[in-house]
């Protein structure tokens, strides 16, 4: 029996862009003989599917339902490909779980909790063999003090919204006199702010999901840019960065690296596949945390869509046992 999935894209941040090539890679491989795919669009304006042939049809959104000439569509379940808000949040989440609709993310909560940087960090701070940058946490309309920061955390910083992904509005400062622009730079992104220490190392991205009934980590992927850090336009212009699937590690830092990513993952009681940013300090020494992302890009040129790949693993098979685990 064929099951009937909402694919959810677009948003109503800059993200958006993002979000809507991923929904043209899940698109393509979610396998026809299993699912009947509509893709819907979010927007500020409304949420509608658009069928190719004819106008769109606007969401019935008292029970996330279409109505399609005459006939009325309900849902399985719904496959979110939605980055940043209200996809990554845990806003649809919510909306879902009261109509008792399943989706393919991790739940309202965990979605929530980890958009916020900080507050990620304070609940992942514990796991064995993980370590954490200093940092320091601020707020738009509360009193901050730039010399107690400057005091308490060694210089480089970066500076980055507290919500939010691709690293817009995100800062790297090494004279402590650019902090207060750098401040006012994330504050147009968000009304919290991180400022953390820099740790030097070989950055790494590493896709956990939950498949068969077993947490699997995916090969993780070494990412090198010539820019001062992975920022957006390293993440989307081709050729900007070094990407290499799977990562040149020793089998000890694999297998280390492999238990962290399954702890993050329990711990921050996740669901469906999420992607784990992490540094590994000067030969192979400590593993940083840097931050979760619940709805990872799935674009042609993504990292998941890498690994699964280097995995041995079709997405087609991949997205398939993703919504079995998920949605049922």
């Amino acid at each position: 029996m064929k099951k009937t999935l909402a694919l959810l894209t677009g948003g109503t941040t800059g993200e958006w862009v993002v979000s809507v090539k991923s929904a043209a890679t899940i698109a393509q491989n979610l396998d026809a003989d299993k699912f009947d795919v509509y893709k819907i669009m979010l927007t500020q304006q409304g949420w509608f599917y658009e069928p190719a042939d004819s106008v769109k049809i606007e969401v019935d959104r008292n029970d996330f339902s279409l109505t399609i000439k005459g006939r009325k569509i309900m849902f399985d379940g719904v496959f979110i490909a939605i980055h940043g808000s209200p996809g990554e949040d845990g806003k649809l989440q919510g909306y879902f779980d009261m109509l008792n609709l399943p989706y393919t993310t991790c739940d309202a909560l965990t979605s929530a909790i980890t958009m916020n940087k900080g507050y990620t960090k304070a609940i992942v701070q514990g796991i064995e063999n993980l370590h954490i940058a200093k940092s320091a946490q601020i707020f738009k309309n509360t009193a901050y003090s730039l010399e107690q920061i400057k005091k308490d955390l060694k210089i480089p910083y970066f500076v980055k919204p507290n919500n939010g992904g691709s690293s817009i509005g995100m800062s790297k400062v090494t004279h402590g006199a650019d902090l207060q622009s750098a401040i006012d730079k994330a504050f147009k992104e968000d009304t919290q702010l991180l400022i953390e220490e820099f740790i030097s190392g070989r950055e790494f991205t590493v896709g956990v999901v939950k498949l068969d009934g077993k947490i699997t980590v995916l090969p993780a992927t070494e990412v090198e840019t010539a820019k001062e850090f992975f920022d957006f336009e390293a993440k989307y212009t081709p050729g900007v960065a070094t990407e290499t699937t799977p990562a040149p590690i020793r089998p000890e830092t694999k297998a280390r690296v492999e238990q962290i990513a399954k702890d993050v993952y329990l711990k921050l009681n996740c669901s469906g596949v999420v992607r784990i940013d992490f540094i590994l300090t000067e030969d192979e020494g400590d593993f940083y945390f840097i931050e979760i992302n619940t709805i990872p890009g799935q674009t042609a040129t993504s990292f998941i869509p890498q690994q699964v790949a280097a995995a041995g693993m079709k997405l087609n098979d991949f997205y398939t046992k993703l919504v079995k685990e998920t949605i049922g």
